[in-house]
């Protein structure tokens, strides 16, 4: 069986790490190489970076800030934000990304999955999508929040694990910042839904929500932002903790 992932996140926004709540109200959070040193030391099983305003400002991915982040890390290391086509994604493989995240550019061009699946593989392809609980549905956001689509979020994820992606990373916006949990109800649809790895993102606040969202939602990976760069879970603790409750970590 493989092991549960846990994976910090760093949201950069003009070159600093923000975290804000629901995508909003953002406060600096620290230097990205430093707090991405510091997660490779402490048993991060991955990091996952995000230039969050990218799209937003339609402008790439800060390539020479990624490339020092990869030469302080010894983690699988993926990289979102503003990629919107296969050049992209060379530049940031080659900048020493393991993996891309692809979110606003796949909704608007869904074939861009598929072809960088062919090109680069499916494990280097990492379909980001953003959900928000609007009326009856969980609807899809682009552009970092701002943006809402008309696509319904689990067909919307079962189409993105068709068309090749390699895992799929679900941020539900509601929860996000929140500490109150992760969305367990949409997670558990979505895993039972797909056969890619998911990565559950938005919410967790303490060490029960990890093992509530691996042991109820079946997902692969848990992601966490402020828990972390805060320390105030340390990542150490949270795996002892999974570790002694049944759940398969890298200690």
């Amino acid at each position: 069986m493989l092991c549960k992932r846990i994976i910090p996140c760093l949201d950069v926004k003009d070159g600093r790490v923000v975290k804000g709540t629901n995508f909003v109200n953002l406060v600096d959070a620290g230097s990205p190489i430093e707090l991405a040193a510091r997660y490779s030391n402490e048993s991060a099983d991955e990091l996952v970076f995000l230039d969050i305003t990218a799209s937003a400002e339609k402008r790439k991915t800060l390539v020479h800030l990624v490339e020092e982040v990869a030469k302080v890390l010894r983690i699988p290391f993926t990289v979102g934000g503003g990629i919107s086509e296969l050049d992209d994604i060379d530049a940031l493989l080659k900048a020493g990304a393991d993996k891309v995240s692809l979110n606003s550019a796949i909704v608007k061009n869904p074939n861009l999955i598929s072809e960088a699946a062919r090109q680069f593989g499916s494990q280097a392809i990492v379909a980001a999508i953003d959900v928000k609980h609007t009326g009856n549905e969980y609807k899809v956001f682009i552009k970092g929040g701002r943006e809402e689509t008309d696509l319904i979020g689990i067909e919307w994820c079962k189409q993105a694990a068709e068309l090749g992606a390699g895992e799929i990373l679900l941020t539900s916006m509601d929860k996000d910042g929140t500490k109150s949990g992760y969305d367990i109800k949409f997670l558990k649809e979505l895993t039972s839904a797909v056969t890619i790895p998911v990565i559950a993102s938005g919410g967790a606040g303490k060490k029960e929500d990890f093992l509530e969202a691996f042991n109820e939602a079946d997902v692969d990976a848990c992601l966490a932002a402020s828990l972390f760069h805060y320390n105030i879970l340390p990542i150490k603790e949270l795996k002892e903790y999974l570790d002694a409750s049944g759940v398969i970590v890298r200690i």
